[in-house]
């Protein structure tokens, strides 16, 4: 069977909800690395789907940009990732994770993470991260967080707290301001 992977357009984005509601339920939402997703938006044509005529949308996958840690190391989140159920196990996932991964690493992109399965994920590369590396803003089983360094070296520069860019820039922007009179007093100028 030969799998088709497109960019996902504006037209799927209905079918590609109605499939997250259908493949992880209603409660999808409340998932800790939906905070991630919260205000954020998916890397431009890095939102993948797949189509059967006459079944219409099979899969979808996105992929989110993240900051990590006080340096703002640049990450991406993958997910959700979604096959319909009387889809699954024919490699419609893995054709969108290798579409996605390839065209990440393609644009740049150096570092991926994702809360899921890893025996599921090992299957594209995917391993876990070291205990206490990195952490996402709510629970996570660490044993379900996972990377892929789509540059070597990559995962060793990202420690500490996950964000979206939008909050991270709040963060440290409020961090900057609670700085600058400090700085501001203890400068010295020289000519």
């Amino acid at each position: 069977m030969s799998i088709t992977v497109e960019v996902a357009l504006a037209a799927d984005q209905p079918a590609t909800e109605h499939l997250l509601d259908l493949t992880f339920g209603l409660s999808r939402s409340a998932k800790t690395s939906y905070r991630l997703r919260e205000g954020n938006t998916a890397i431009e044509g890095l939102s993948l789907v797949t189509c059967e005529t006459g079944f219409g949308l099979t899969g979808a996958i996105s992929f989110w940009p993240l900051k990590i840690g006080e340096a703002g190391i640049d990450a991406l989140l993958l997910g959700p990732l979604a096959v319909h159920p009387d889809r699954q196990n024919i490699g419609i996932g893995r054709a969108l994770m290798r579409t996605g991964l390839d065209k990440a690493k393609a644009l740049g992109h150096r570092l991926v993470i994702l809360v899921g399965d890893a025996p599921y994920y090992a299957r594209v590369g995917f391993k876990k991260v070291p205990h206490g590396q990195i952490e996402l803003p709510g629970p996570v089983d660490p044993e379900r967080l996972l990377y892929l360094e789509l540059a070597e070296g990559a995962l060793a520069l990202a420690k500490g707290l996950v964000l979206p860019p939008y909050r991270f820039a709040e963060l440290s922007e409020r961090d900057a301001k609670k700085w600058a009179p400090v700085f501001r007093k203890n400068a010295t100028l020289t000519y």
